[in-house]
């Protein structure tokens, strides 16, 4: 076994990956570049060497570097995680010649299977269902569009050496086509260094599974059994699960089975994920093989007890794999939410900045879920704008798939963020969607459920409970702590402008208790763990003698009461006497400023291109501006038809989210 691993990547993977050699006894070297010096990867491995500035191509992308840190550690092996040089067999080549072992797949493996155009070939010949499509290099927009129209539109178009959501474009029109073709080529050269692009039919109210598989070097493959990716946004996927909900166990085993004869004929020999877009009705078929470890894979490992990471450094030392497909069996259901500095509120645009709190769920057995958060980061630290802003991947399991999902909610509720935009209230809304929970997925299931974009969910009957007492007794203990407590019973509780009558006293158990006016039901908080300052309000609700439930709510004081939020639904709370109460609901709503004549920045980033001057006229569509953050390109449209007053950035210049990029007259 190796006595010392160099890790050739960052982040919570890089975190992920020493926790393993911890427990396996293996040293670990970490390499960094400027912005991660320090970080939580950088504390936790037992040697680090700095190879480059932030960009990646200035350090994770560069292989002399990696291989210099190797030579310069005394490192036997380099584990690339996912990303950067997972899946090039240039680099594990070049590793295999310099007598350095590479923890993942031989060469071989990677080049059929690792480019997209190479192992859509390679599964068409190995007789594997595929999607129809071109898979050969397109090198002209109108050839890409000529193209789109014989396969017939909806067409996707991908980076042949993409992943991570990058590079990937729907295109439903010959304009979609000749637009996303030029944007996706961009993409795949600024985040792989390879601009070629394939086309493929996109099949209309997909499901998205895998199979995860495992091989050794002596002929042994086997499948770990599948996941469900299809909650994604712009093709990155939000939320994972293991198993899937829409596979019996026949379908299952077929698709295992398909899996494993792709993975023998390159003779795979590491952890590996054969993905597919199925229907609803079961039908699936081969979209690629990722020939590295997947971001998902923890849920795989929750339902398996197998440790993927572990499996994979075994697997490049030569061992033989200790146990068979008869060993494994399905063990409950797990849930992975990607927890992304990411404001959902302005269309999950990319959010930097220093997390100000990062209040973490307890991981472990929670009674009736299981928890593990696997993060990057803590508290204090800033999410650069070089790298994915994936903040955490928190993961629950349960015996049950609902047990599962309602320990994703409250292990959402248990986690506080703040410094950055999250999109801890999205997640949260998923989980409560009763179609979630019912397991109809697709992979358009936030196009379908939020057509316009998140901008929260109204307060249920629950939430509204819960803003009600958290409310009460956060104002109950600030007199109390003031000095100067009112003495006063019955108060009116504004959720936003609803009003809420409550009458409030102590049980003999000494929990609050509120009855609330004209509702013939009392509520009962008991557990109380807030105090001024605090961020999160805990307790144990009941109502009306029922058995009570524990609850976190995020909390903020404001100027008249309170911002409450519980689960995805967010309001303004204020505790007022009748008389007050009376008062407020006369005050007008103040009316938010008019921006309709301006472009903004959606987002912190750099400006590729303003593609309009002052004086020219802008009909609706038409795009303005182009700004690339996180390594992805956004393009902001006119949402109407106008003439330029003046633009207030040019190309290469950084920007602020909000910044005025385009003024209309």
């Amino acid at each position: 076994m190796f006595k010392k691993i160099l890790i050739a990547n960052r982040g919570e993977i890089a975190v992920r990956i020493i926790k393993t050699c911890r427990k396996m006894g293996i040293k670990t070297v970490l390499v960094h570049s400027d912005a991660d010096t320090g970080s939580l990867a950088y504390e936790m491995a037992d040697e680090t060497i700095h190879i480059g500035g932030s960009p990646a191509a200035q350090s994770y992308l560069i292989q002399d570097k990696i291989v210099d840190a190797v030579r310069q550690s005394g490192a036997e092996a380099v584990h690339p995680g996912f990303g950067f040089l997972s899946e090039n067999p240039v680099f594990a080549r070049r590793l295999e010649a310099e007598g350095i072992t590479f923890i993942g797949p031989n060469p071989h493996a990677i080049e059929a299977m690792g480019d997209k155009i190479t192992s859509k070939k390679f599964a068409a010949e190995a007789g594997v269902s595929t999607v129809p499509g071109h898979m050969g290099l397109i090198e002209t927009t109108e050839e890409a569009v000529k193209i789109a129209r014989e396969i017939g539109y909806p067409v996707m178009i991908k980076a042949s050496a993409g992943g991570g959501g990058k590079g990937i474009r729907v295109a439903e029109s010959d304009e979609d086509m000749a637009e996303g073709f030029a944007a996706v080529k961009a993409e795949a050269l600024t985040a792989f260094g390879d601009d070629r692009v394939f086309l493929e039919k996109f099949i209309v109210n997909p499901r998205h599974i895998e199979i995860q598989v495992l091989g050794d070097k002596h002929g042994n493959i086997v499948s770990l059994f599948d996941r469900e990716c299809s909650i994604q946004r712009r093709n990155q996927k939000v939320i994972e699960e293991a198993p899937s909900p829409l596979l019996d166990d026949a379908t299952r085993k077929l698709m295992g089975d398909q899996a494993i004869a792709l993975a023998r004929a390159v003779n795979y020999d590491s952890a590996g994920t054969v993905e597919f877009v199925a229907g609803q009705d079961r039908s699936f078929y081969f979209l690629e093989m990722n020939t590295r470890l997947q971001v998902e894979h923890p849920v795989t490992e929750l339902i398996t007890g197998v440790d993927l990471v572990e499996q994979m450094i075994r697997s490049a030392a030569g061992e033989t794999m200790a146990f068979g497909q008869d060993d494994l069996k399905i063990n409950g259901w797990a849930i992975e939410s990607r927890i992304y500095a990411e404001d959902p509120y302005r269309g999950f645009l990319p959010s930097i900045g220093r997390l100000v709190r990062y209040e973490q769920p307890e991981e472990g057995d929670q009674g009736d879920y299981t928890v593990r958060n696997d993060t990057g980061v803590r508290e204090g630290d800033e999410i650069s704008m070089f790298y994915d802003p994936m903040i955490a991947k928190l993961c629950t399991w349960g015996e049950t798939r609902i047990e599962a999902v309602e320990g994703m909610a409250r292990a959402l509720e248990d986690t506080h963020l703040n410094g950055v935009g999250h999109n801890v209230p999205f997640l949260a809304a998923v989980m409560d969607q009763e179609r979630f929970r019912s397991g109809n997925l697709s992979t358009s299931y936030i196009k379908d459920e939020f057509p316009e974009g998140f901008t929260g969910v109204p307060a249920g009957a629950l939430q509204k409970d819960v803003m009600v007492a958290a409310a009460v007794a956060m104002n109950e203990i600030i007199s109390d702590q003031s000095g100067d407590p009112s003495q006063r019973t019955d108060w009116i509780v504004l959720i936003d402008s609803q009003p809420i009558g409550v009458s409030v006293g102590y049980d003999d158990e000494e929990a609050l208790t509120l009855e609330l006016t004209g509702e013939d039901r009392v509520l009962s908080l008991s557990d109380i763990d807030w105090r001024p300052g605090q961020a999160q309000f805990r307790g144990v609700l009941a109502s009306s003698g029922e058995e009570g439930d524990a609850f976190t709510a995020e909390v903020k004081r404001v100027a008249d009461g309170f911002e409450i939020r519980s689960r995805a639904s967010k309001s303004r709370v204020r505790v007022l006497s009748p008389a007050v109460a009376e008062l407020f609901a006369r005050l007008p709503e103040k009316v938010a400023a008019d921006t309709s004549k301006l472009i903004q920045s959606p987002m912190p980033g750099l400006v590729v291109s303003i593609n309009v001057e002052p004086g020219q006229a802008v009909k609706t569509g038409e795009t303005v501006a182009i700004i690339e953050a996180m390594k992805m390109q956004n393009i902001m449209k006119a949402e109407r038809d106008g003439v330029v007053k003046l633009v207030g950035a040019k190309a290469g210049d950084p920007v602020a989210a909000d910044d005025v990029l385009v003024e209309f007259e």
